[in-house]
């Protein structure tokens, strides 16, 4: 859930494309500004010329066409009328998922963004002869977003150029709160929705990491894929654990009285200097102020000053979803994962969240169940590090995570 890193500046393009000018390439489903499809067509076409020197790949989404909504593409590289069949190949993605009613209408599902390596070679038309890129989806936690990751998926991005990596807005979360979902918010309910991202996507994760709320989310995704798995797939669980959430005692944050404290709050407000106040006021961190902040959108018409902020999230739903988080139990799953599932729990050093002594036995156990089974459980601890992993010790949350994404 932790938001410090500045990501680099976004180039918006009126029908729903975010392009970011580095190695790695970034879209972004989500309409940026209401100009009309021509002038976006006309913009993305001067915009393609001036980057095919560079060898920038771009890939632009466009949510919404002739009232409906629609994806075209256009992309630097190869492109065949071949197109992959209607089957999904994936590891995490059956076709009880891929053929449901919801995937045939993805004008709802959630917000994403897509951040591709420099090497990453897409095809317009999806050639099945073209290998797909190795994937990794990356998860926030309660009240974040997908841009919680953006700096660090970036990093990974050019470090592996071969990888892409689709970084999600959950369900009443960001972009996605605007998209209706139906009840019950739960954890499996989140991470159905995931599923079906990826299935509409036609995307083959390879690699799953979930932060806090998204760490349970991740294993979910596995407990309701298809088993055995048809490829390995790597789950990385950053500060949770799969049963019973300890987090925060006195003085120390915790999230259900955060959401309670944020539903006494107006929709609307003046400025995001009032709301830091309010918060450190009511005894929370100034880490965690500065940080729910980072969920208010200026008010006001396009090109107009803004006069305020309001809240981009669903906050009731998110308070379901808490519940839910903390009332969850994996564990099931962890001692008995399918084959070729390595999960690995990542442990803050600092962490406000409290690891019980008997879950780390438990955790130890299953990796000697997990070997004997086909699968994997690894634990990691992340030094000089609280609960917001990827902000607090990016270097070091760097460096565990490199060995998932080399071998492909």
């Amino acid at each position: 859930m932790s938001f410090r890193s500045r990501a680099p500046r976004d180039l918006q393009f009126a029908a729903g494309a975010s392009i970011t000018m580095s190695s790695a390439t970034a879209v972004s489903n989500f309409a940026a500004c209401p100009l009309s499809r021509t002038a976006a067509a006309d913009s993305a076409e001067r915009r393609l010329k001036s980057e095919s020197q560079f060898g920038v790949q771009l890939r632009i989404s466009r949510p919404y066409q002739n009232g409906a909504f629609g994806i075209s593409q256009l992309s630097l590289g190869q492109s065949s009328s071949g197109a992959k069949p209607a089957s999904l190949r994936m590891a995490l993605v059956d076709e009880r998922l891929a053929h449901s009613s919801n995937v045939a209408e993805p004008s709802g599902i959630l917000a994403y963004e897509l951040v591709q390596g420099a090497l990453v070679r897409w095809s317009s038309a999806m050639d099945k002869s073209i290998p797909d890129p190795p994937t990794a989806v990356l998860l926030h936690g309660i009240l974040g977003s997908r841009k919680n990751w953006g700096t660090f998926a970036r990093r990974l991005a050019q470090a592996f150029p071969t990888w892409q990596f689709l970084l999600v807005d959950l369900r009443c979360h960001g972009d996605s709160a605007s998209i209706k979902k139906r009840r019950p918010h739960t954890v499996a309910s989140t991470a159905l929705d995931v599923l079906k991202l990826v299935g509409q996507q036609r995307i083959t994760p390879r690699v799953l990491v979930g932060h806090s709320f998204g760490g349970k989310v991740v294993l979910s995704m596995v407990d309701q894929a298809a088993k055995p798995l048809a490829r390995p797939v790597k789950v990385w669980v950053l500060d949770a654990t799969p049963g019973k959430v300890r987090a925060g005692g006195d003085g120390e944050d915790h999230p259900a009285e955060l959401i309670c404290f944020l539903g006494k709050l107006p929709k609307e407000v003046i400025s995001k200097r009032e709301i830091v106040s309010a918060l450190l006021q009511e005894g929370f961190s100034k880490d965690v102020a500065q940080w729910v902040v980072t969920n208010l959108r200026p008010t006001g018409s396009l090109g107009l000053a803004s006069s305020g902020f309001s809240w981009v999230f669903d906050l009731e739903g998110i308070a379901e979803m808490y519940q839910s988080y903390e009332e969850t139990n994996l564990w099931k799953l962890v001692e008995n994962l399918p084959r070729g599932v390595h999960v690995n729990f990542l442990k803050a050093e600092r962490s406000l969240h409290r690891w019980a002594l008997k879950d780390l036995q438990r955790i130890h156990a299953a990796e000697e169940l997990a070997v004997d089974g086909g699968g994997g459980v690894e634990m990691h601890v992340l030094e000089d590090a609280g609960h917001w992993v990827h902000a607090d010790n990016p270097d070091g949350l760097f460096r565990i995570l490199t060995s998932s994404f080399q071998g492909f």
